[in-house]
């Protein structure tokens, strides 16, 4: 198999997925674009060398339907023979884009693939491509992920207190990457026009995660009612953001590395991805971080810094307890919780926002896990070059 190398990553600042955040006037097929121009101008290749183009998208419908790969990479300006398709595995769909373009590179079949995400939920929300009805005969229940993020906090004995104290340190640690700049040369800067009052347009740069307290008010987060059951602990202070933002990077083979004159910033270890328990549904990171560390042949101790996608702070929190890191080490600049989760596009903001940390901390190998829809897990170790 062919070493793969990822050359360039970007990623957009994440805004808040309503009307009025700062990218709901922004098209997805705009902003998917944006960071398809940006990544291989990062990674100093000339688009024509790409040999296909992979983005997750959780909602393919309406404005993110019609292939929005190809679509977006057309915008973007590349030549038409460069190939785009479209992936759906849920929230771990723009990791799957990496898997995806990387087993490509170490085939040998491909050589340069670009690999990200795109999710505008303030203009095409989840849920928007679920049928009408589901299938009656269908051999388990279909459930809200929050009923299955109450069952994780039950299964594991988590406290409400718990929960809040990791969801108010999820807005500690990323406001303060936000006021040390370490987020700065990862966010490609977006300009954005909104209607302000009296009708005239107006026209600002957004280039900082909009969903971030700063401070965060922790009274405020127990104040909160439960969301998905009466006596339940789940509430959308300890849950994800619905989010807007898109993300790409670039893997290459060594040999393109060495013809096009690249500079590797980090190396493709190993890729997972598992099945889990459709019902209970978000335990999935724990069988798959037990399974890429095997395959790596790795040590958890060995990993410096990890990137778990925060859904639900019940499920880093299971997670936590099973697999036993070192709590610094994860989500060292706050997670989806603070940031955003911008479904189809979370993966590869995970990957970039780690990579730019392993080269920030000079850690050697990262790791990156997310829980999926229906069960299923999604896992990623990389090490820095």
């Amino acid at each position: 198999m062919n070493e793969v190398f990822i050359v360039g990553a970007v990623r957009t600042a994440i805004g808040v997925g309503k009307p009025g955040g700062a990218l709901s006037t922004t098209s997805p097929i705009n902003l998917a674009a944006a960071v398809l121009r940006e990544a291989p101008q990062r990674a100093g290749l000339e688009p024509g060398l790409i040999e296909d183009v992979v983005l997750g998208c959780v909602s393919p419908i309406g404005e993110q339907g019609a292939n929005i790969a190809r679509l977006a990479l057309l915008k973007a300006g590349y030549p038409v023979h460069v190939p785009g398709v479209s992936l759906n595995r849920m929230c771990g769909s723009s990791q799957q884009a990496i898997h995806f373009a990387a087993q490509a590179v170490a085939s040998g079949e491909m050589q340069v693939v670009v690999a990200g995400g795109i999710e505008v939920m303030s203009r095409v929300p989840i849920g928007a491509d679920w049928p009408s009805t589901w299938p009656s005969d269908f051999p388990y229940p279909l459930i809200h992920q929050g009923m299955s993020a109450e069952m994780i906090a039950e299964k594991w004995g988590l406290t409400r207190d718990q929960i809040d104290d990791f969801s108010y340190q999820s807005h500690m640690r990323a406001g303060q990457a936000i006021r040390e700049g370490r987020f700065a040369a990862q966010i490609l800067p977006v300009e954005v026009t909104h209607v302000a009052e009296g009708g005239a347009p107006v026209t600002r740069t957004f280039a900082q995660d909009e969903g971030v307290r700063m401070p965060p008010n922790r009274d405020k987060m127990a104040a909160l009612k439960p969301a998905f059951k009466p006596e339940g602990v789940v509430t959308a202070g300890n849950s994800s953001q619905i989010s807007d933002g898109a993300a790409a990077a670039v893997l290459v083979s060594a040999k393109a590395v060495r013809d096009h004159r690249l500079t590797p910033h980090a190396r493709i270890v190993s890729t997972a991805v598992v099945g889990s328990d459709p019902v209970l549904m978000l335990d999935g990171p724990i069988p798959a971080t037990r399974k890429i560390l095997a395959r790596a042949g790795l040590r958890l101790d060995q990993i410096d810094v990890i990137e778990i996608n925060e859904a639900f702070a019940t499920v880093v929190l299971a997670w936590q307890k099973e697999i036993g890191p070192d709590p610094a080490r994860v989500n060292p600049n706050g997670g989806a919780i603070a940031l955003g989760h911008p479904l189809g596009a979370t993966g590869a903001v995970l990957m970039t926002k780690m990579l730019n940390e392993l080269e920030r901390s000079g850690g050697r190998y990262g790791l990156q896990t997310m829980c999926i829809g229906h069960g299923m897990a999604t896992a990623t170790i990389i090490e820095r070059v």
